[in-house]
């Protein structure tokens, strides 16, 4: 029988993952992420194994409790092991490139460093500690042979309103072949449905909308008690250089915001570029936000060679409509995309994720 290790975050996909994968035969141990500090003692483990947390739920810092508590619900009336681990250092990493990136006037996507780090970085860790063959996670994506290469690819989930890949693009390669993502295959409604069925107690649990470690969703709020005041206040300005307004802070505005500018025309304006080093806010028209090309670093390659040119599809963002373009490797690790169409709210500090039909090819961060 092989073992898996679960990443479980108290959710319906993560909680149907745990019976998809004990129906299938596996071996399950339940993996709860802690993000914030733990007030209760880690239990030793011996040797270079990382610390096990089992203090009650309602001990956790910055993770919900009331999450931590339907993990372990599920996993215990599944007769599945679960244990907690304290990754608050791994939590801290995260944070402050959250807020270093906000800072430096770009927009972070901590869902996809979360990703890389934590669920499919230190939780393959574990899983080599405990000795199982496979790690897994309520992700909507899947893992598929694909003819000619030695390893596996990253598809698309199959229910493309809920698709997750675009998040997954930074997952080592070596790693895919040992990744099990069971909702995959299934829409959200059928993975509701079973878990209905199975009588799991997350069955009707609503998804989650908000980054897990700003709670309120008020990031503005999060950097200040983070960092501490800053001054980041300055001027609002038009693409001509205008002062058309002030504001109190860039840290509070992304490219292609359109909403909460504290100005107002007689039509629509969006928020076409940030200087954090004049501390401008630069707004502008739908017209003027539209680009063709972006720059990225960081490539990651989901395929057997890396490309030096090809032509794909490209998500700049993880609600973007995948837009066709030519993609042109120009060094180890960056690349020019060249759009057909003028692309809106091309933002620095986003992934851009390159798609052949369903299947991931890789990414990078849009510089």
């Amino acid at each position: 029988m092989k073992r898996v290790v679960l990443a479980m975050s108290g959710g319906v996909d993560s909680s149907a993952s745990a019976w998809l994968l004990r129906e299938q035969g596996y071996e399950v141990i339940g993996l709860f992420m802690r993000s914030g500090a733990i007030e209760a003692a880690a239990c030793a483990t011996g040797g270079d194994m990382l610390p096990i947390v089992n203090a009650p739920a309602h001990k956790q810092g910055c993770c919900s409790a009331s999450d931590a508590a339907d993990a372990r619900r599920v996993a215990d009336a599944m007769d599945i092991p679960f244990h907690a681990l304290n990754f608050s250092d791994a939590f801290g990493r995260i944070k402050d490139y959250f807020a270093d990136e906000y800072l430096a006037g770009r927009t972070p996507n901590p869902c996809v460093m979360c990703n890389n780090w934590l669920k499919f970085g230190k939780l393959w860790e574990f899983a080599e500690q405990v000795g199982a063959d496979a790690i897994a996670s309520g992700h909507y994506a899947q893992v598929r042979t694909v003819p000619g290469e030695d390893r596996p690819g990253l598809f698309r989930g199959r229910d493309r309103s809920k698709d997750q890949s675009y998040v997954l693009f930074g997952v080592r390669r070596s790693l895919l072949e040992k990744i099990l993502y069971p909702v995959g295959g299934y829409t959200k409604e059928e993975i509701r449905d079973l878990a209905r069925k199975a009588g799991l107690r997350t069955a009707n649990k609503p998804d989650s909308q908000e980054i897990c470690f700003i709670p309120d969703n008020d990031y503005g709020a999060f950097l200040e008690r983070y960092r501490g005041p800053q001054e980041t206040a300055g001027e609002m300005v038009d693409t001509a250089g205008n002062v058309v307004g002030h504001h109190a802070g860039y840290q509070h505005f992304t490219i292609g915001q359109r909403k909460g500018l504290g100005v107002t025309f007689g039509s629509p304006r969006f928020v076409v570029r940030i200087e954090p080093e004049s501390r401008r806010v630069v707004i502008g028209t739908r017209e003027e936000l539209g680009r063709r090309d972006l720059q990225a670093n960081r490539l990651n390659w989901l395929t057997t060679e890396a490309p030096s040119q090809l032509r794909c599809t490209a998500q700049i963002r993880y609600q973007h409509a995948p837009a066709e373009c030519t993609v042109e490797v120009t060094g180890d690790d960056s690349c020019r995309v060249e759009f057909d169409q003028p692309q809106f709210g091309i933002a620095p500090g986003q992934a851009v994720v390159f798609y052949d039909e369903d299947r991931v090819l890789g990414g990078g961060w849009i510089c």
